[in-house]
């Protein structure tokens, strides 16, 4: 990042063009970052292609959402923590408000058909759509490395046979390859600075408390500070905390959630707004937010001016690998266990099967596309099993 030179643009024009994707951006991190390099590095010229790929390269190393991540710490490159805060809340905001309201629009008017009939449609579609993401992701990020596709296979069994993440073997994924790739010597300096920005994640790993709004903001915040990878490799962990260990929300509403999360723009982490205020209205969607994000912006803000000098280091490549590898393994066990109460009788199979069918033949398919196909599906098929002649 260049600290002298006076940036092609001003700190309003950056907000405008982040509350724009944060408003119109469909497609999940993955395509966001691509916008972002697309607009501000190749056609606007504002973020130079060194400080794009450093700033990606620290959001794919540290927990929390890759996109908004990226927005942080380009808001950094030229405008230091003012430009990071706001880079951050300019991207968040407009799909926050967006998923407030759908989750309002939830809790009203939850028990009308038609509603019942997009969650029917769509929440058979985003199976689909987390299968071909976890295929995605494998494919990735662990090449033909037989130790990262026996963490993968190891995580995916364990998820599924144990219907829940077992968190501590994320970090005894990262601990491993780390070992094997690194062998490391105790007492190395090296070994320090890798793992200094993982501390935080395992201390608040270990938070609680009896309150529930307090239970939200720390459940969340252990969910943003924990959770590395994009988009979907959150869903495990929210799986496992929200259904199976606080019984929050049932399955099927958790379900929803997911499928809330791929009808609307923005970071898809964002969902965690729309969980939040199922369990306890707005405050609950306010603290679920805030303590998702904020991790990842504490992370990105500090480790920004540091990462030239450490983010390089093998030692916490592996680690991160390590951990990456364990992420997608319990994103392919979460498909199975969802899929056990969600497709549910032949039509939600068929909608499952066809939007990993039609996923995996027309690569650039948008997913919001499937989503609406899948809700105008739902629309047209739940009403007709609900006929006293179809029962």
């Amino acid at each position: 990042m260049n600290e002298t030179t006076k940036p092609p643009y001003t700190l309003w024009q950056l907000i405008l063009y982040l509350l724009r994707l944060g408003t119109f951006g469909f497609g999940g991190p993955v395509a966001l970052i691509g916008y972002m390099h697309r607009d501000l590095v190749e056609r606007r010229g504002w973020i130079s292609e060194s400080d794009y790929k450093e700033g990606l390269a620290l959001a794919q190393i540290a927990p929390g959402p890759l996109a908004a991540q990226l927005g942080i710490y380009l808001g950094f490159v030229h405008f230091r923590l003012l430009g990071a805060t706001v880079a951050g809340l300019a991207f968040v905001l407009p799909s926050f408000l967006m998923v407030v309201t759908l989750g309002w629009a939830y809790v009203a008017f939850g028990g009308l058909t038609w509603m019942e009939s997009v969650f029917y449609g769509v929440g058979a579609a985003v199976i689909g759509i987390m299968t071909i993401s976890a295929h995605k992701l494998a494919s990735k990020n662990l090449g033909r490395d037989k130790l990262l596709w026996g963490i993968f296979l190891l995580l995916a069994a364990t998820t599924i046979i144990t219907q829940s993440e077992v968190a501590w073997l994320f970090i005894a994924a990262g601990v491993l390859v780390w070992v094997i790739r690194c062998k490391p010597k105790l007492g190395s300096s090296h070994l320090t600075a890798a793992l200094a920005t993982q501390f935080p994640t395992i201390a608040l790993a270990s938070a609680s408390d009896a309150n529930t709004l307090i239970q939200i903001a720390l459940f969340f915040t252990k969910a943003g500070a924990f959770v590395f990878g994009s988009g979907l490799a959150i869903v495990p962990f929210l799986y496992a905390g929200i259904v199976t260990e606080h019984h929050w929300l049932t399955e099927k509403r958790f379900v929803d959630a997911v499928a809330v999360a791929m009808i609307t723009p923005g970071p898809v982490v964002i969902t965690t707004g729309f969980i939040g205020y199922l369990i306890g209205g707005l405050p609950g969607a306010v603290l679920a937010a805030v303590g998702t994000f904020v991790p990842c912006y504490l992370a990105t803000v500090i480790a920004a001016p540091y990462f030239k000098k450490y983010g390089k280091l093998p030692a916490l490549i592996a680690f991160v690998d390590g951990i990456t590898a364990a992420a997608i393994g319990a994103i392919a066990g979460s498909v199975v266990v969802i899929a056990q109460r969600s497709i549910i009788d032949t039509p939600t199979a068929l909608l499952a099967l066809g939007t990993a069918a039609l996923l995996w033949k027309f690569k650039k398919l948008p997913e919001p596309v499937i989503v609406i196909g899948a809700a105008l599906i739902g629309l047209a098929v739940y009403p007709l099993l609900l006929s006293p002649t179809m029962q």
